[in-house]
This record gives C-alpha cells, sequence and structure tokens, in this order.
C-alpha cells in the first residue's frame, strides 16, 4: 500500500501528502531485517512503485505496437523492475548500515536515495523518471529550494522527514526526539527560504510568447491524406495567435507532416506567414541530412521572412522511441512498433539569438535532464521553450507526469518556460515554477502571455548537481566505513 500511495503522489492523482510518509514502512523495515530481504522488499516496493507510476505506458504499447495485450504490459513491467532495482540497492544499503548503526543508517538514508535518483539519471542514457521531488511541483513553497540543488533537494528533504518518522518507530525516546526535531528544522527552513523566495519580485525584462496546441491525433500527424488539413490548422491557429503581435509563435514538436528544408513550397509560405504578422515562428519539424540513406534529425527551426534563420537539433534522444540501444544485438525491435524511429542526436546546445531574447529549446522529453537544460543556461538563454508530442500517451497521466518536471526548471534557474505540446499539455511556467496557464489534454487552442526573462544566476546554474555529487560522497563514505569496520 506504501508503493502505491508512493506512485498516487504523482500526476494526474496528485495525492502529494502521501510521499511524506510513504517510504516509511520501507525504512522501518530495512532497519530490522537483513540485508537481503532489505534488498527483497526494496525490490518489491521499487517494483511496486514504478508500475503504477508508468501504468500509462500502456496504452502506447497497446495503441501503436504489434505486441499483443496483455503482453503489452511485459515491457512496463521490465522498465518498472529495472527502476525498482535503485530502491531494492538503497533498502539494502540501509539494513547493512543499520547492522551497526540505526541512526546512522537513517542519517544516510537521505543521501543515498538523492545519490541513486542521480545515478539512475544518467546509467546507460539516463531516465530520471519518478524522481521524489517532482511530486511536489504544486507546492511551490516547498519546490524554491530548487534553485539551490534542484530536484534533488526537495527529494532530500522528503527522504529526511520519512527517516525521521522512521526513527521515531524504531529508536528510544531520546532518538526519536531528536529525529522528530531535525526533521522539524529541515522542513522550516524549505518553507521559510520558500516563502523568502516567492516575495521576491519578478525580473525586469518581459516579452510576449504565444503557443499553438493543434491537438492532431498521432495517427493523422503524418498521414499523407490528413497533410494539407494539418498545415490548415496550424496556419489558421498562428493567425489567431498574430492578430495580438506576440514577439514569438512557437509550434509543438515534428508539427510539420514533411521535411521543412526540402519542402520549398512551405517553408516559402511560412516565411510569408512570419512576414505578414510580423512575428518569427518557431517550428518543430523532422530534418533530413544525405541521400539516397538521410541521417534523419529530430528538429526545431526558427523561421522569419528571410527563411530559416536558426536551428537546433535534439541531442538526447528516446531510447526506444528515437532510437535502439545495442542496435546490432536488438535491432529486430523497431519492427515491433510504429513509434521506435531512427534518428541521429544533434552535438550542441544551440541558443536562438531571439527575438525576443537569446532563448534555448529543448525537444520532448529532454527537459526532464536538469542538466541540459542548465547547458543551455550558461549558455545565455534568458528563455527556455519546451516542444513536445505527448500524443503517443493519449489521454492517460503520461503527459501530465511529463508537464510536472518543468516547474523545477524554471525555479532551478529562475527562467520562465514555455510549453508547446501538440495535444497537450502546452503551459507557460513562471520562474518560481507556478504554472501560469496551460491548455489541457487534446483541446485545439492557442495561449499568449507576457513572461519574465532570466536575468540573474541561481546556486544551481553555477554549480549544477552538487547535492547529487555530495550525496554519492556521503553514500560512498558511509558503505565504505562500514566495509572496514566490517572486516576490522
Amino acid at each position: 500500500m506504501a508503493a502505491l500511495g508512493l506512485a498516487l503522489a504523482f500526476p494526474r492523482t496528485d495525492w502529494e501528502g502521501t510521499v511524506w510518509i510513504a517510504l516509511t514502512p520501507l525504512l522501518v523495515t530495512a532497519v530490522r531485517r537483513p540485508v537481503r530481504a532489505g534488498f527483497a522488499w526494496g525490490w518489491f516496493f521499487g517494483t511496486v512503485f514504478f508500475l503504477v507510476l508508468l501504468r500509462w505506458l500502456d496504452f502506447t504499447f497497446r495503441t501503436y505496437s504489434a505486441i499483443p495485450w496483455p503482453l503489452t504490459w511485459l515491457p512496463t513491467i521490465a522498465l518498472a523492475a529495472y527502476c525498482g532495482l535503485y530502491v531494492a540497492a538503497f533498502s539494502a544499503s540501509v539494513s547493512w548500515l543499520a547492522e551497526r548503526s540505526v541512526i546512522g543508517a537513517l542519517g544516510a538514508s537521505p543521501f543515498l536515495w538523492v545519490g541513486g535518483e542521480w545515478i539512475r539519471g544518467h546509467l546507460l542514457g539516463g531516465f530520471p523518471w519518478g524522481l521524489l521531488g517532482y511530486s511536489q511541483y504544486l507546492h511551490l513553497n516547498v519546490i524554491q529550494i530548487a534553485e539551490l540543488g534542484g530536484v534533488y533537494a526537495v527529494s532530500l528533504v522528503i527522504v529526511a522527514v520519512n527517516a525521521a518518522l522512521a526513527g521515531f518507530l524504531v529508536l528510544s525516546w531520546r532518538g526519536a526526539i531528536g529525529a522528530i526535531a531535525i526533521a522539524a528544522v529541515i522542513v522550516g527552513g524549505t518553507l521559510g527560504f520558500g516563502a523568502w523566495r516567492l516575495a521576491a519580485p519578478a525580473p525586469p525584462g518581459e516579452a510576449t510568447v504565444a503557443v499553438m496546441q493543434p491537438s492532431i491525433e498521432q495517427p493523422l500527424k503524418f498521414e499523407p491524406g490528413h497533410a494539407a488539413t494539418t498545415v490548415a490548422i496550424y496556419i489558421s491557429l498562428t493567425q489567431r495567435a498574430g492578430a495580438q503581435h506576440p514577439d514569438l509563435i512557437v509550434w509543438p514538436e515534428t508539427a510539420l507532416p514533411s521535411v521543412l528544408r526540402r519542402d520549398i513550397e512551405l517553408l516559402r509560405a511560412l516565411g510569408s506567414l512570419s512576414s505578414s504578422l510580423r512575428v518569427p515562428l518557431l517550428i518543430g519539424s523532422i530534418d533530413a541530412d544525405g541521400a539516397p540513406a538521410p541521417r534523419l534529425r529530430n528538429s526545431a527551426f526558427l523561421v522569419t521572412e528571410h527563411g530559416i534563420v536558426g536551428r537546433y537539433d535534439k541531442i538526447h534522444l528516446v531510447p526506444f522511441g528515437e532510437f535502439v540501444p545495442l542496435s546490432g544485438l536488438i535491432g529486430f525491435v523497431r519492427g515491433w512498433a510504429e513509434f521506435i524511429a531512427d534518428l541521429e542526436p544533434g552535438s550542441s546546445a544551440s541558443i536562438f539569438p531571439g527575438p525576443p531574447a537569446p532563448f534555448g529549446v529543448v525537444i520532448c522529453y529532454e527537459g526532464i535532464f536538469p542538466e541540459l537544460v542548465r547547458d543551455f543556461v550558461r549558455g545565455g538563454a534568458r528563455l527556455i521553450v519546451n516542444m513536445t508530442n505527448d500524443a503517443w500517451f493519449g489521454r492517460t497521466s503520461g503527459p501530465w507526469q511529463h508537464l510536472g518536471m518543468y516547474p523545477f526548471r524554471a525555479v532551478e534557474h529562475r527562467v520562465s518556460v514555455v510549453r508547446a505540446a501538440n495535444t497537450g499539455v502546452s503551459a507557460f511556467i513562471a520562474p518560481t515554477g507556478q504554472i501560469v496557464r496551460r491548455i489541457s489534454l487534446f483541446e485545439r487552442s492557442t495561449i499568449i502571455e507576457r513572461v519574465s526573462l532570466r536575468s540573474g544566476e541561481t546556486v544551481y546554474t553555477r554549480f549544477g548537481d552538487w547535492l547529487a555529487y555530495l550525496a554519492l560522497c556521503v553514500t560512498a563514505a558511509s558503505l565504505a566505513v562500514r566495509a572496514r569496520r566490517r572486516a576490522a
């Protein structure tokens, strides 16, 4: 039940309060059981958590793959079991440390957890979905500490509270009181810092940005017979938005049904549209280089009356979505599902000079990688744009979980985030992490908003994942000391 409660803390159920107690049963079990049992319970807990959290993936496999139901659940179960291994390692480590000192084990547990989250976000290409901190995206007071240590700072506080509650249940009364007092100080400091930062004035610079959400079902996006209709929808929405004279109009990921650079007639029409509206258009499109076997890329183009004046190629591709890892061995899986492509990654975090100001574009789930967004900000971006296509996930909780990570990118750098999604959820996110406006799933519309332009540098902008590195050091030191004492 605790693992279920932990999963339901995330969108769309958003029972975010459960995360503050959901790890307590696992910690109590870990400090009372031997290492092998701690590993087993941790793996079970983690697998259930990720299976419930990622349940929306079954829709994608049922709808867009050749795998028959109920076998469509197998890839999701495999991914959940893999992610559950990190929870198992965390639980086993707590059990091992508790054999020597329960207080030491509980004290180290927040660092053990954060170290595991960081490794999961980087190993084998990384899958940083379901980091505990993301459950708090609606609680602005809590998430302001992300400007200090990223989303990992929020995860650390959450696990520290759970560890204090576990200490209250397993320690002597003096230890229990001490644990609760430490948790109260941590939570009080977090909320106090949040209130202080939320009271700070907004950055002085502003720009007006418009976002398109065409709500085109995935089977129709690249259907040749629907291509003219797709383009007409975008042009209509763009003209509607352009009448309000924004500084930039943003289309979603892979918006066009053709390769923009090779569709000279369409490119000329879009240049004329930009000229008539006097607004640059940021357009997502597949790009192709070379022949007869072109290299395909997932790209963003800035189009003005002068044609294409800027371009960014997606760097961090989706495994089993945009490329197949170890394709020499398992390349055959491409035939299992239509959503598996074979794309080339980009090579650099290109900054568009504007207008309205220097900005960076992260495509699809690139924005869930904090260090990649930081590269754009360090490169001079004063605004972050996320263009995505979550139509693959239908009306499930997947698009909402994806949205819930972007308030942290905003807070980490005190930068506005503009999000354009094909079927949703499109949104404007303020530097405080507040979702100012959004368009719900499968609603065809445009939204226009004044957004703040980044003008300063945060601790996270300057030092990046320093807290995660500290957690890894504490984890390594704790385990090393335990191993040395065992050998002595």
